[in-house]
């Protein structure tokens, strides 16, 4: 049960962090809607009102990234309306430690942020994927528009497959040509079609082109891959495309690839790692606002603190880059930069209970 003080701590936070919250929501959907190629493009396709739905969704998508800043800076301005108030005066002289004024807004934020993880990114993401999807092929600028590049392997078979079109998913392929990269008697083949089946691609009918011949046709003809359907379905589509649920569902049939199964990973564990990231911007919020004495100023206190939140978001996103490219663990890389955070933040609130700051 909660306390008449449980209540009154989390309201306060609560609708301070929800107004901050809204604020930046705002800003990022107008950011997004300045986007009007994408946003006529939509329209065009499927009316005005679904290119609103897109601008809004996408912005949700860039609001839950910003939410280890939002949180801190929501708190913050919550914890300095409680002492503008005197009311976190009166709860401390009342003999009530810090550790348990923080024990309803870290419950509380630890199971919004299961439904936000689980929930609103689940919603946003497919609605986002189903009305302005990554193209693919256009993933990087150096990769011609509408163009998919695939390096493909399997023991001593090395090529290139590149398709200028493809079913959802990518299991197959049109407009295919095969470029071998290892030794091979028909250094490139051209096909309408290539389908992924069970270890390897096959192509119903391909024209084979060498330099010592003219062109000819092959029939059926099959390139071992070591690649599976759900390997190919991450490299034809972005991991920020992919749902939670459907990101551990893929990883657990498997993924040959290390750099698409890092990036996955990386993914995957970020979105179970969202409530403890957000606790430790509520530690930090607290250790850096609450409990100064009344001569101290807060606007050193609150800028310290502010800073050092930026500072836990940008090692957020690097340690995210290095866990996506495999460079980092991707447990290491989503869970460390939390666990730095909460202990920076406990580290602080320790040593103001025990008076040394």
């Amino acid at each position: 049960m909660m306390s008449r003080i449980d209540r009154l701590v989390l309201m306060r936070l609560a609708t301070r962090i929800a107004a901050t919250v809204f604020i930046f929501y705002g800003l990022i959907a107008l950011i997004e809607s300045l986007d009007t190629w994408r946003f006529n493009s939509v329209a065009d396709a499927k009316g005005v009102g679904m290119a609103v739905l897109m601008v809004a969704m996408s912005a949700v998508r860039w609001t839950i990234k910003t939410l280890p800043v939002t949180v801190l800076m929501g708190a913050i301005l919550g914890l300095i309306d409680l002492k503008s108030r005197h009311e976190l005066t009166v709860i401390k002289a009342s003999g009530i430690s810090i550790w348990r004024v923080l024990r309803a807004p870290v419950l509380f934020l630890i199971v919004i942020s299961f439904f936000i993880a689980l929930g609103a990114e689940t919603i946003s993401t497919q609605i986002n994927r189903e009305l302005a999807p990554t193209p693919p092929g256009q993933a990087a600028q150096l990769t011609p528009p509408g163009e998919t590049w695939l390096e493909q392997k399997s023991g001593d078979t090395h090529y290139v497959l590149m398709a200028k079109g493809m079913s959802p998913g990518g299991a197959t392929m049109s407009g295919v040509t095969i470029f071998y990269l290892s030794e091979n008697d028909v250094p490139r083949l051209e096909a309408g079609e290539a389908h992924l089946e069970d270890g390897y691609w096959h192509l119903p009918s391909a024209l084979a082109r060498t330099a010592d011949e003219a062109a000819y046709q092959v029939y059926d003809v099959k390139i071992p891959t070591s690649s599976t359907a759900a390997e190919i379905r991450l490299k034809t589509a972005s991991t920020e495309d992919m749902t939670f649920f459907e990101l551990a569902a893929l990883l657990q049939r498997g993924v040959a690839d290390a750099e698409v199964r890092a990036a996955t990973t990386m993914r995957l564990i970020k979105l179970l790692a969202l409530p403890l990231v957000l606790t430790g911007s509520l530690l930090i919020a607290f250790a850096f606002t609450a409990g100064y004495k009344r001569h101290t100023q807060m606007g050193p206190a609150v800028l310290y603190g502010m800073v050092l939140g930026f500072v836990v978001f940008v090692i957020t996103e690097m340690a995210e880059r290095g866990g996506t490219t495999g460079v980092l663990d991707p447990v290491f890389a989503a869970v460390g930069p939390a666990l730095v955070a909460i202990v920076i933040g406990v580290t602080v609130l320790l040593y103001k209970e025990d008076g040394r700051i």
